[in-house]
């Protein structure tokens, strides 16, 4: 597993709008499909996929 970065402004939009808090998630990777994030806490990770 990557190490988490802190997300940028644009990223913070994209994890609110799947319904989760900015401030408890990490980046992992940002492709052109999908956002894939860290949970700070209990270090699950989730893929928010982008439809644009």
């Amino acid at each position: 597993m990557k190490q988490g970065k802190r997300p940028t402004r644009r990223q913070k939009g994209e994890i609110k709008a799947a319904g989760l808090i900015p401030a408890n998630w990490l980046i992992e990777r940002d492709t052109q499909d999908k956002l894939i994030v860290i949970n700070r806490v209990s270090g699950k990770t989730r893929d928010i996929r982008r439809w644009a």
